[in-house]
């Protein structure tokens, strides 16, 4: 998405424009009416590039249109284009307009300023608009690229160590630190194997509480945990270091567990500060366990398609010829169609002509 201007910059760069369209005209009367429509069609037309510089919201992958949503509101950045169209639309008929009047009139400089003066309150009336989607455009671009790949979504509750995790097993490198929250968006780290790679997505922590309570953070994680998982780390500290009983993680789980189809392995950490019966254990902190949830993750991961016998395109097609029948299983297509049994009928004797 390109920057957005501000009022002011479309607006000079628009009269600079104007100024060389200006130039060429000889007759100060027509460069008046000249520089008039095309300050119009400038500002029009940099509107315009503004517009479809963003995506179609509804268009584009449901991770992505939540994350707007959650962090700006689709509605919001609608109404934004919208009252950039309508800018767009009105600055370039009021400038043809006004230009056709320029012609008529006995002073085209009084002209001209009018218009200017109008064309600019247009645009100023969209400023708070523009400066609101190069907002938007900033954040959004920044979001982290998530591939169609199997993906690994890490969740559970704050300062439960799934920044550690995902900064063992992938590239990413996420903040670590001892206080929660530390985790303030989606991080999407990769481990490639072979040919095959893997996908990590870290996600804010999140808290047992009514979804009208979660904050951005919140919303960001089970964005991801909903549209991009194929299975999900939930990560549990049965050691309560990280501020949080077992009771209310669990609840988290059950919750998260009730949102997706997809697998949920449930792993039990630091284990170096005690031992969680039931769980499978694992310490960031030592690495101890964590090759292991690894490999069990691993399991999850969709066998390769293999790959397809082509289909032969000529398929057995009986064809209109007395030479040829076709048997049941004529109409298979490729190798396992069996072959056409050909039927050899009888020639007929030929005859001479009989010479006159």
């Amino acid at each position: 998405m390109p920057t957005v201007p501000t009022a002011d910059e479309i607006l000079d760069r628009s009269f600079r424009r104007a100024a060389k369209k200006m130039k060429e005209k000889d007759n100060k009367e027509r460069a008046n009416q000249e520089f008039v429509r095309a300050v119009g069609a400038a500002v029009h037309d940099r509107l315009v590039y503004i517009i479809r510089g963003f995506p179609e919201f509804d268009e584009i992958p449901p991770f992505y249109r939540e994350m707007a949503d959650i962090l700006f509101g689709i509605e919001k950045i609608k109404q934004s284009l919208g009252a950039v169209g309508w800018a767009a639309k009105h600055t370039k008929m009021i400038g043809n307009q006004l230009a056709l009047q320029s012609r008529k009139a006995e002073d085209t400089l009084v002209v001209r300023k009018r218009a200017v003066a109008r064309l600019a309150s247009m645009v100023h009336q969209i400023d708070k608009d523009l400066i609101f989607l190069n907002e938007v455009r900033n954040v959004l671009r920044q979001l982290p690229h998530v591939e169609e790949t199997f993906t690994i979504v890490i969740a559970g509750y704050p300062n439960v160590g799934k920044s550690s995790f995902i900064r063992r097993v992938s590239s990413a490198a996420p903040e670590v630190a001892s206080y929660p929250f530390t985790t303030k968006g989606i991080i999407v780290g990769h481990l490639v194997m072979g040919r095959e790679k893997v996908q990590f997505v870290d996600t804010p922590g999140i808290l047992d509480r009514p979804a009208e309570e979660r904050n951005q953070i919140e919303k960001q994680a089970l964005s991801a945990i909903m549209n991009v998982a194929d299975v999900i780390l939930f990560i549990t500290d049965p050691s309560e270091h990280c501020g949080y009983p077992m009771g209310v993680q669990l609840s988290l789980l059950d919750e998260v567990k009730g949102m997706v189809s997809v697998p949920v392995m449930v792993v039990a950490n630091k284990s170096d500060l005690g031992v969680a019966e039931g769980y499978i254990t694992m310490s960031t902190a030592d690495g101890t366990g964590v090759d292991d949830v690894l490999a069990e993750l691993l399991t999850h991961k969709p066998e390769p398609e293999a790959r397809k016998r082509a289909a032969d395109i000529r398929s057995a097609i009986p064809q209109e010829s007395e030479e040829s029948e076709t048997d049941a299983g004529a109409g298979m297509l490729g190798e396992d169609a069996p072959r056409r049994k050909r039927v050899r009928r009888p020639r007929k004797p030929r005859t001479k002509p009989v010479s006159s």
